[in-house]
């Protein structure tokens, strides 16, 4: 009984030498990574992760872009809800950007933030600003709201985590 057991012991570590070598598919880098990285957010609302997707995925093979002397062109993203206007260099790579939207869905943290400082105002409009550069990363997030309390209007500013400027 022992040999048995000793022999199902030996017999069932040899069968885990025995390893597979699984081929993985080729990884593709985007050279767009930093603006991935900064604009990639859970909060983010459908229309702008939908306009952001279409500039990570711009090729501009499909179309004449006029390049100027310092190697770089502009095109600009438009969807009825923003617009996104983006520089890129020769290689593709995002150089900067400017992206504007209108009345999106606010992120839970800025609602939260206006309902807590203004009780009795209600939201008449938003615009959301966006500037990102490749060597700083997103330099400004946001958000200028329209608040209005019956024949009252006023205006403020927050950045993407609702403190009030």
């Amino acid at each position: 009984m022992k040999k048995l057991l000793l022999g199902l012991f030996i017999f069932g570590l040899t069968t885990q030498v025995n390893a597979q070598t699984i081929e993985l598919a080729e990884v593709e880098l985007s050279v767009n990574y930093q603006y991935l990285n900064a604009t990639n957010s859970e909060e983010i609302a459908v229309p702008v992760k939908r306009l952001v997707n279409e500039v990570l995925n711009f090729n501009e093979d499909n179309i004449d872009v006029y390049i100027d002397d310092n190697g770089e062109y502009s095109v600009s993203f438009y969807i009825p809800e923003g617009q996104i206007i983006a520089a890129f260099n020769n290689d593709g790579k995002i150089l900067r950007t400017f992206e504007k939207y209108e009345n999106i869905r606010l992120p839970l943290e800025v609602l939260q933030n206006i309902a807590l400082n203004f009780p009795n105002w209600a939201i008449a409009g938003n615009t959301y600003l966006v500037t990102f550069h490749c060597e700083k990363g997103v330099t400004k997030k946001l958000y200028k709201i329209k608040l209005q309390n019956v024949d009252k209007v006023l205006n403020i500013k927050t950045d993407e985590k609702g403190v009030i400027l």
